[in-house]
């Protein structure tokens, strides 16, 4: 079983992309964790509408056949971080692959929300899509602390 990150974008900022780095990698200790990037098709001054109809295409095609897939939205359920890992924990005994997707600049096409089964949201702020990758990849890690019963989530409960 094997989580992917599904995402529109390289992550152009060093720091972000360090910090990603750097919770993939602390990740992988708890989980398979594959991270696939489709190109940003809003560079180059496309609009926005083609954009996303480009960005959903390739987000689409990343999105590996069997895996569940998820769509990062403000729209979607919430929930803290102990509840995430239960969730995690849960599709890792029922052995699925699950593929997160974050969109771009200009969001998700319908065509992503319909592949998807579930809507998953950050935060009800709007998230720059490398600073929601960046969230994503440190609350998987979290959850795979929580999951061990390791001292990196302190929230009480």
């Amino acid at each position: 079983m094997v989580f992917h990150v599904v995402a529109v974008g390289r992550m152009r900022h060093a720091a972000l992309r360090e910090a990603c780095d750097d919770y993939r990698k602390r990740a992988t200790r708890y989980f398979k964790l594959e991270v696939h990037e489709i190109p940003d098709a809003a560079r180059g001054g496309r609009p926005e509408m083609e954009a996303r109809r480009r960005e959903a295409a390739g987000l689409l095609q990343a999105i590996p056949r069997a895996a569940a897939a998820i769509a990062l939205s403000r729209e979607g359920e919430t929930e803290d971080s102990r509840g995430f890992a239960e969730r995690m924990a849960r599709w890792q005994r029922e052995a699925r692959d699950i593929a997160f997707v974050i969109g771009g600049a200009s969001g998700l096409d319908a065509s992503v929300f319909e592949r998807c089964g579930g809507r998953l949201s950050l935060s009800s702020w709007t998230l720059p899509h490398e600073l929601a990758r960046l969230v994503l990849l440190e609350q998987v890690y979290r959850a795979g602390t929580i999951i061990r019963g390791e001292p990196y989530h302190k929230a009480s409960r």
